[in-house]
């Protein structure tokens, strides 16, 4: 039993599932090339925004054929526009195993009211990909960020597909191999495994999807900032850098940072290097642990990023309130800040371990996690 305060320290106490962390070389001073004052529309912003655009390609290995977009309103955004604009042609498999992949099946039945099958796994486990029918539309969350939970491979998404796949990948994206021929429709944000500020999204769209942007109309009015065509071909805009609506170039230059700093360190191998070594000192810190465990049950499917984490102590009669005391008393002693669970989620702890954090960091914060489980337990 630890009683005892542990000698070390991390670096960096900031564990957050989004915001994340910074790369571990960034400064206030490598922001200082960014545009400011000027317009996203300028030669030197076209220039920016077209470089994040290809920087993307570059370390993601997305196909040339494949068009990669920035639009607002995060993750969340691109979710949204690709849905309102993409889906109705078809029935559609709804797919969610944690809350963000829940909150995309409530909107698609209740907002778009799509004809749709649900396909719902508790927190935890995951759906049986291999069930579904890919001659529909498939919407699904590649890692479940507030639950742990990932997609061990893209086996299960047939190559001769009639629909189209809408991927959800904001917290796998640079941490996580992405089949992308399996893939048609791409979401992620800057503000996970990159680090990146919040509040900009990017949206990959395969050929597939560019024909059935081009061959379809929705039924419904669809709202200026979710349109990607125009008199019925694809606003090419805006995969080169023409977004939507004003994005911020500060945010722009703090996410070229990101790239480049993924670049100088190995590109996407060095980056699920890093992930999966952060994963790995929870994963083996739980296992010689009896009173915490992951959230994920299957080994398979644990997720390398969003480390989800439950309390497994007999001893505990409310759940919630011990995990938000654990987190607290750690924020408390600047140990490990933004660790408590999402709040739709199982009581327990979430520890980001994505590229841009220190396996160092994660083993020196482990042995806090011990002390601060103890205090509390005996409290």
């Amino acid at each position: 039993m630890t009683t005892q305060q542990p000698a070390t320290r991390p670096a960096n106490p900031r564990f957050s599932s989004g915001p994340c962390a910074k790369p571990p070389t960034w400064t206030l001073d490598a922001l200082q090339d960014a545009p400011l004052g000027r317009s996203h529309r300028a030669a030197v912003g076209k220039e920016k925004l077209k470089a994040a655009i290809e920087t993307t390609r570059d370390v993601l290995g997305i196909p040339a054929d494949y068009k990669i977009g920035i639009v607002p309103a995060s993750d969340t955004g691109a979710v949204e526009m690709a849905m309102w604009s993409l889906l109705g042609e078809r029935p559609v498999q709804m797919v969610a195993w944690e809350s963000f992949g829940s909150g995309w099946v409530s909107d698609v039945v209740n907002q778009l009211k799509i004809e749709a099958t649900k396909h719902v796994a508790d927190y935890g486990e995951i759906v049986d990909m291999a069930a579904l029918d890919y001659d529909q539309d498939v919407v699904f969350t590649w890692n479940g960020t507030t639950s742990g939970v990932r997609m061990p491979n893209g086996d299960a998404i047939p190559a001769d597909r009639a629909g189209l796949t809408i991927c959800d990948a904001t917290s796998a994206a640079f941490a996580q191999d992405l089949p992308w021929d399996k893939l048609d429709v791409t979401t992620f944000s800057w503000q996970k495994v990159m680090g990146g500020e919040a509040a900009h999204g990017m949206l990959i769209l395969s050929p597939r999807a560019v024909e059935r942007l081009e061959s379809y109309t929705p039924a419904w009015p669809m709202p200026k900032i979710f349109r990607l065509t125009k008199g019925g071909k694809l606003i090419d805009g805006i995969f080169t850098g023409a977004t939507i609506n004003t994005p911020s170039m500060l945010c722009v230059e703090d996410y070229l940072f990101g790239l480049n700093w993924a670049k100088s360190i190995g590109g996407l191998d060095a980056l699920k290097m890093r992930a999966d070594a952060n994963a790995r000192a929870v994963w083996n810190f739980c296992a010689t642990r009896d009173w915490i465990d992951n959230l994920a049950v299957a080994k398979e499917t644990r997720s390398n990023t969003s480390v989800c984490l439950k309390f497994t102590d007999d001893r505990i009669t409310d759940g919630a309130a011990f995990a938000k005391a654990v987190a607290k008393r750690l924020e408390a002693e600047n140990i490990a800040l933004d660790i408590g669970a999402y709040r739709d989620a199982p009581a327990g702890l979430r520890i980001w371990c994505g590229a841009t954090v220190e396996t160092s960091d994660i083993e020196a914060m482990l042995p806090w996690l011990e002390w601060a489980f103890h205090a509390e337990i005996n409290a």
